[in-house]
């Protein structure tokens, strides 16, 4: 059999185990520690003091019981009330071991029935702590008449037992100064925390000095460890400068395999959602999985675009690529994340990161970013366009190129319990999301180039950024039974009062709503004079839809598409 080494070399350069060192740093901790703990186990004993203490006071309160109970008959036939109590609070002195130790009576209302202290200068003559009172008698309308208790007396704070004598009508207490109890302990307290104190910086820094002499390199690479957890990104450790021993060599050998994670990373985070990224990271797999949760999913669609793919041909798949970069970045800024990508659809996630109504401000703020982006992008077009024809003319073709590449979108945005996670098998499988939801996004966003406006939203995105921002002002468009429901949906204009907020955008809006009130009601004649002072797209589909009819019989407001 071969011998082994007991040191490794790489090359020349022996590999000292970290193991040996941190051995002997262990060993003499233990020791440390057996000194420390044969120390501190006197302390354990002060528990047991406290214990004999309170047996002590169950023993006395039973004789002050015992007594108050005979001093009762003797009464009974006596007649001395003065006398009896007296007795009663001669007996219950015995027994005092501190200098103020103390025995009671006190009736439910307060009144001192006696009171006798260790401290003959001492006394009372109604118990004044109120909230301890309280607690007595309410154990006393809980049928328990007796227990533990803590109250204060003259400023000073006592803790004993108690038992109510019905005889008497009062509670008996035998109680102990919480000063008296904790004045040696402190002192013994004191002392011990005095000694473990100086030894522990002592040894802090004989410790501190040994580990910074053998574990600087650690240090060094636990830091830069630490700082890519943090950024939940893999880098390189620098040992340039570290020495010959086998947390070196470790290191080393995570720069190789953090080179080869961190290209399979890039790749992988260009097909999938960057918290399917993070989990992978995380926990080093992907399962199928998946559970209902509260989402906002927005859905974009690029309008016209088989128009556009048969002008463009192949040379479509570049405006695309310049269109998404954009919409990808804005999803992204918003704390989105792609779901997924269908030709010229987009459909975005909102949520998975955060939770509550936050989610649907954020939904709200991408779908303004998108569709303001691809708004700036047409500008540049048509700049762009403006600077040819300074030389020449276009030609049909590229007029008709020209046009094609003038992207104009719809976004549709809804939310609510959908399910989120992983489908497929384990040989391929899709990060996806299912719901009822999903689908009203992709409807909400076919509504845009009916009712002409450039974003739609639910009812529910309404509410939930209403509750936590005061930046959009919504406004309702109608009320659509959508194909395949059998129930109107409310549908949402979000306002971004921080561009559009002036107050002619705002009064037209305004108008829009009398007139969509008359057309609800069936007085579609006061709701066509309103559409028309509106003086705002997406009037032209109501009225189109009126025309010069009146409202039809038993109409609801509810509009019924016949198409998705």
């Amino acid at each position: 059999m071969a011998r082994k080494k007991i040191l490794q070399r790489v090359g020349k350069t022996a590999i000292i185990p970290i193991s040996v060192k941190i051995l002997v740093i262990f060993i003499s901790l233990i020791l440390l520690s057996n000194f420390m703990t044969n120390f501190l186990s006197t302390q354990l004993s002060q528990r047991q003091i406290s214990s004999l203490t309170n047996k002590l006071m169950v023993t006395q309160l039973k004789d002050m019981y015992t007594t108050a109970a005979n001093q009762y008959q003797i009464y009974s036939y006596s007649k001395d009330k003065d006398k009896c109590i007296e007795a009663m609070r001669t007996a219950a002195e015995s027994g005092f071991s501190q200098k103020h130790s103390i025995a009671l009576a006190v009736d439910r209302t307060g009144q001192m029935i006696f009171f006798n202290c260790a401290d003959q200068n001492v006394n009372f003559t109604l118990f004044t702590d109120k909230k301890a009172l309280e607690e007595m008698n309410k154990s006393m309308e809980e049928e328990i008449d007796q227990g533990q208790i803590e109250f204060k007396l003259g400023g000073e704070g006592f803790f004993g037992i108690y038992k109510f004598n019905p005889e008497w009508g009062c509670f008996l207490i035998r109680a102990e100064s919480f000063a008296d109890s904790q004045r040696e302990l402190m002192r013994v307290l004191g002392i011990t925390v005095a000694m473990i104190l100086a030894l522990t910086v002592t040894f802090l820094f004989i410790g501190l000095y040994m580990m910074n002499k053998i574990f600087a390199n650690v240090r060094k690479i636990t830091d830069s460890l630490y700082d890519m957890q943090q950024k939940s990104q893999l880098g390189v450790i620098n040992i340039d400068d570290a020495p010959n021993d086998d947390i070196t060599y470790l290191a080393a050998s995570f720069n190789s395999l953090s080179v080869s994670v961190n290209n399979l990373l890039t790749t992988f985070q260009k097909f999938v959602s960057k918290d399917v990224v993070s989990k992978a990271y995380s926990d080093h797999s992907i399962a199928l999985e998946g559970k209902q949760r509260e989402l906002t999913i927005l859905f974009s669609d690029i309008k016209s675009f088989t128009y556009r793919t048969e002008t463009l041909g192949n040379e479509i798949i570049d405006v695309l690529n310049v269109h998404y970069n954009s919409v990808i970045h804005a999803v992204h800024e918003s704390e989105g994340v792609v779901g997924s990508i269908i030709g010229d659809a987009i459909l975005a996630i909102f949520g998975t990161e955060v939770s509550g109504a936050k989610k649907s401000v954020q939904s709200i703020e991408s779908a303004w970013e998108i569709t303001n982006l691809t708004a700036e992008l047409r500008t540049k077009m048509l700049e762009r366009r403006k600077l040819i024809e300074k030389k020449r003319k276009l030609t049909p073709a590229e007029d008709r190129v020209f046009n094609a590449c003038l992207l104009d979108i719809g976004v549709g945005v809804d939310g609510g319990t959908v399910f989120y996670g992983n489908i497929g098998s384990d040989e391929h499988m899709a990060n996806t999301v299912i719901g009822d939801n999903v689908n009203s996004a992709s409807r909400l966003e076919g509504l845009t180039r009916i009712y002409h406006l450039p974003v739609i939203v639910s009812e529910y995105i309404k509410e939930q950024a209403e509750s936590v921002s005061k930046r959009y002002k919504f406004y309702e468009i109608d009320t659509v039974q959508v194909k395949g429901k059998t129930e109107g949906k409310k549908i949402y204009f979000p306002l971004d009062t921080e561009v559009f907020g002036h107050e002619t955008f705002e009064e037209k809006f305004e108008i829009f709503e009398k007139g969509l009130a008359a057309y609800y009601k069936g007085d579609w004649k006061t709701a066509r004079k309103q559409f028309k002072a509106a003086d705002l797209d997406v009037t032209e589909v109501f009225l189109e839809r009126m025309g010069l009819k009146n409202a039809p019989a038993k109409w609801s407001g509810i509009w019924t598409m016949t198409t998705k």
